[in-house]
């Protein structure tokens, strides 16, 4: 059984525009507005354009025990606020093809075909969308109804764009004309399987180049649909001058505003649907104002009759993911805001869990590994909460590495903590414990380690457990672990689903608390960032 607590954050930002300070509030309980324009004694009524946002969203079906999501309840949603807003527009803020129980299986397949079900109307790529590797990703395309952008994703034998997407789209609704396009983050490289064959250029640099573009096709309103960090979303408002990002990535309700634009970011898996109205001038095109309202996909939503084959297709597979398996004494925390940020009692328990069936000194797992970005609560586990902790059943493997190696892996670990990010390299781990300075230079930022109560010896050699992901394929920027001994091979190697699925059934019910062994040590000093 899963429930998620959604913080609200409400962001007041001021910016001076056409010489007046407009004051920008966000909150999921109001409808919220925003002015791009002086007021007008006399004008046409605008032209509204709504937009419809979800981002991150790995599971068709409802998810926190069936009480929040569903791409059924949304597509039910989509066509009831059609009906009062015609001009709408739904956008998806990149990951959706994986990692999910089902995409195991199925690629991706079965999220392309509720996709299609809901009337999505374009999306952009997330990190997660090249894990099955390009051709994948490509199969997927096609059997697309709707379209996909992704202006700075670049095929290197072509130099075009990744197949043949569009560099932007214009929209025209009641004469005003609405430019998008989309942009991916450059981590994907590393955090993903884009392939050789696959360069993913500098958000700002494509954008550039994409807006003067936009407004020489007539459009003066233009959407970036963006899967960045925050951080680089707020960059991109900067110096592009769009008027509004729909963004994803970060599985944290955002909301921001940079240069004259807003930033908007659901949390994941539908759990609400973000609604933001653009009011454009008739005589015009310009924008004049946005009114925006976070819209809650609960239980009390129908679903729309049209899911029915798709639920009937897949139900099998869904059904027999709530075979138990074990029980927990005590809430689990695996939000992904946490397990890529700080020490989490089921991030401890998973290193556990990886150093003891290895036997090696050390166990590291990389937070963005831990997925089902849920508090689970206490009671039974089913074989789908185990599947959504660690869905891409990756093996586990023994190394034999250095101090210092592990030293440098630790470093990289928590380099980026402290720039709005969250890090899907930051380790969780045992058999060691550190501590870190997130407002010293990357690099620079362990200020202590010790493994088994002794200080690190830069020197010595130590075993350490981890993924495939990881030790053999540099994921989350790992390269330091190549051409490391290997103890045990992945052709010998458990999975790690498999390693935590009999951890759990070991016990009548497990109970993890975490116990001080990672430290960041600049918590209540001045942690503010330029950005």
């Amino acid at each position: 059984m899963i429930s998620i607590s959604v913080p609200v954050r409400r962001i007041l930002v001021s910016v001076t525009l056409l010489a007046a300070i407009l004051a920008l509030t966000a909150s999921t309980a109001e409808f919220n507005s925003i002015s791009h324009a002086t007021a007008q004694e006399t004008r046409d009524c605008p032209v509204r354009v709504t937009l419809l946002q979800v981002n991150d969203v790995y599971q068709f079906a409802p998810v926190d025990g069936g009480t929040r999501g569903g791409v059924a309840r949304v597509s039910l949603l989509r066509k009831e606020i059609m009906k009062e807003s015609p001009h709408t527009l739904f956008l998806l803020a990149g990951d959706t093809i994986s990692p999910s129980i089902e995409s195991n299986t199925y690629k991706g397949k079965q999220m392309i075909e509720a996709w299609n079900l809901s009337g999505l109307d374009y999306a952009t790529f997330g990190n997660h969308e090249f894990d099955f590797g390009p051709s994948v990703l490509q199969d997927r395309m096609r059997e697309s109804h709707f379209k996909w952008l992704a202006a700075n994703v670049v095929d290197k034998k072509t130099g075009k764009l990744f197949a043949d997407t569009p560099e932007f789209v214009i929209r025209e609704f009641d004469g005003v004309k609405v430019g998008l396009f989309g942009i991916v983050l450059q981590d994907t490289l590393l955090t993903s399987r884009p392939g050789p064959d696959v360069d993913i250029q500098d958000p700002c640099a494509a954008a550039t180049r994409v807006v003067p573009k936009i407004h020489a096709a007539g459009a003066q309103v233009i959407v970036a649909l963006t899967h960045l960090s925050m951080s680089e979303d707020k960059q991109l408002a900067r110096c592009s001058g769009v008027d509004v990002i729909i963004g994803g990535h970060e599985h944290t309700l955002l909301e921001s505003m940079s240069g004259h634009a807003p930033i908007f970011k659901m949390t994941s898996d539908a759990r609400e649907l973000g609604r933001i109205d653009l009011n454009i001038s008739k005589s015009t095109g310009k924008l004049e104002s946005i009114d925006w309202q976070i819209i809650p996909v609960t239980d009390s939503l129908k679903d729309d009759p049209a899911f029915v084959a798709l639920d009937r297709k897949y139900g099998p597979l869904l059904k027999s993911l709530e075979q138990p398996v074990g029980r927990t004494e005590v809430q689990l925390d695996v939000k992904s805001a946490d397990v890529r940020t700080q020490e989490t009692n089921m991030g401890d328990f998973i290193a556990d869990v990886f150093r003891q069936a290895t036997g090696a000194d050390i166990g590291l797992v990389n937070g963005g590994s831990i997925r089902a970005d849920a508090t689970i609560q206490p009671g039974v586990l089913t074989k789908r909460d185990v599947l959504s902790i660690l869905p891409y059943n990756n093996k586990v493997v023994k190394m034999q590495l250095s101090g210092a190696v592990i030293r440098a892996a630790l470093e990289h670990g928590v380099a980026s903590i402290g720039q709005e990010a969250q890090p899907g390299r930051f380790p969780q781990i045992s058999g060691l414990r550190y501590a870190y300075d997130a407002t010293r230079k990357p690099g620079a930022r362990i200020t202590s380690v010790t493994v088994n109560g002794q200080p690190l010896d830069n020197k010595r050699t130590y075993t350490l457990a981890t993924t495939t992901y990881v030790a053999l394929e540099a994921g989350d920027g790992y390269d330091m672990f190549r051409n490391a001994p290997l103890l045990i091979r992945p052709e010998q190697a458990p999975s790690e689903t498999d390693i935590l699925q009999k951890a759990i059934a070991s016990v009548p019910a497990i109970a993890p608390k975490i116990d001080g062994r990672i430290k960041r040590v600049d918590l209540g000093k001045d942690q503010s960032t330029c950005n």
